[in-house]
This record gives structure tokens, sequence and C-alpha cells, in this order.
């Protein structure tokens, strides 16, 4: 569950509370004989629509439910405005590929072609989270969570790759390393092949283990290729909502395999 999802899961739990209550009440209220033939005809319908298992019903229900809630409470065009707002200036291209989790923004500067990933899975909730969030309305930005990207860089006119680990968080990027490949196929190419290659290969020094100046220069060669603030926060929110599509997806998929 993404960390988004799981905040929001907590609001609706204590929104149902006196709805479930009022329920067990109402359900203790009931006859004993008229809970029988209710229960007899959830089965039978079960059976009947399913042949497989008498919870398939039940279960069909409740990711209807939440199929239902996710989609009104995230209503949205297809392309939100701040995915237009970034391909509208022509300059970097987002690469979503359905059904799988990781992103690419591609972009050309001079010879270079830079090619940024950045995966959906790092936006995970961690137990602490949830902890914080019970019992209030939390407002968190999606720039507070913290997502890992591989920058490279390859030239037109030059042969090999340069890598660039880092995270994206409140706005910035933090490099933590920056690595040379003499063959841009082994730098750049997601390929089992290519990632066994480069597990045995130097990847240079962590970042902040370099000289304060030559930190500097660095950061100003990323921030003129436009690794800079706009996309870190750009990153976060694509994130949230490619992890949102991708669940509702989920939903859907899950409902229509139980239902068969």
């Amino acid at each position: 569950m993404s960390a988004f999802r799981a905040l929001r899961q907590v609001t609706r739990v204590s929104a149902r509370t006196g709805f479930n209550t009022a329920a067990r009440s109402a359900a203790v209220l009931r006859p004993a004989a008229t809970r029988q033939i209710a229960a007899t005809r959830t089965f039978s319908v079960s059976a009947l629509r399913f042949g497989s298992g008498s919870t398939d019903v039940s279960l069909a229900q409740k990711l209807q439910q939440e199929l239902e809630y996710e989609t009104t409470e995230n209503a949205a065009s297809s392309t939100p405005e701040f995915v237009k707002e970034l391909t509208s200036q022509g300059v970097w291209s987002v690469e979503d590929v359905p059904g799988q989790d990781e992103v690419a923004l591609t972009r050309k500067f001079g010879q270079e072609t830079i090619r940024l990933i950045f995966s959906i899975a790092d936006i995970q909730s961690e137990p602490e989270d949830l902890e914080a969030a019970e019992g209030e309305e939390a407002e968190q930005s999606t720039a507070d969570y913290p997502i890992r990207v591989s920058v490279s860089i390859t030239k037109a006119n030059a042969p090999g790759a340069l890598n660039i680990d880092a995270v994206v968080q409140e706005g910035q990027f933090i490099t933590e390393n920056m690595s040379f490949y003499d063959d841009a196929k082994v730098g750049t190419e997601l390929t089992a092949e290519a990632d066994w290659k480069r597990r045995g290969m130097y990847i240079g020094p962590e970042f902040d283990t370099l000289d304060l100046g030559l930190q500097e220069e660095i950061d100003k060669f990323l921030q003129e290729r436009g690794i800079n603030e706009s996309i870190a926060l750009f990153i976060p929110e694509y994130a949230e909502f490619k992890e949102q599509n991708e669940y509702v997806k989920w939903l859907q998929k899950v409902k229509n395999f139980v239902e068969v």
C-alpha cells in the first residue's frame, strides 16, 4: 500500500466507525431465522454466479466498493495538468508503460541524451507514518517522500555513459554517486547481462566524500541539464499519479477474475 493511500485509509476507517457500530446493532436485533435465510440466499447466489467458493461474491463486492471510492476520490483527466505543463515545454518527454512500475523522463541537451528513471515502488509507507496519522488529519506533500532516481547521460560524439544515482525529496536532488562506463550499453541497458557486468565495475566514490568545490560543480552540471528543483517536484507527483492508476487497474483486473 502506498503511503498516500495508507493515509486516506486511516481517514476512511475513522469515518466508517459509526456506521459499522450501527450495522452491528441492527444485526443483533434481526431475528435469527431472518439472518439464516439471508445467509442461505447469499451462499446460493455465490454458488450460482461463480461456482467456486462462498466468499467470491463478498470479495467482488468489496473490490467494487474500493473501485468506486478510488475513482470518486481521485477523479481526474487522463493527463493531469502538471504533466501537460511539463510536456508542453518541449524539453522532457515522459515514457510510461502501463503495468510497469518504472517511469523514464528523457531529453536532448546538445549532443547529449539524458534519461532519468524512477520507480513507483519507492512510495511505500513506513509503519511510523501510519502511526503518526492515527486520529488526525495529516496534510503531507507528495514531495516529502524520498524517491530514488537513476540518471544516464550519453553523447552522440563520444563513447561511454555517465550515470548518477540520486534521491529526490522535498524538491531537491540529493546526489549519492556518479559513475562512468566506457561502454555506453553497459551503463544504460536495463538487461540482466548489463546489470551483471556493472556489478563488477568500479562505480566511483560516494558523492559526499568528494571535495566540496567538486560537489558544487557537479550540481551545476546537472542543473544546467534540467535536473533541478522543478523535476524534483514533478517526480513524486507523477509517481503518486501513476501508482494510483495502476492500483485502480489492479482492483478492476482482480474483480473481473473473481467474477468469472
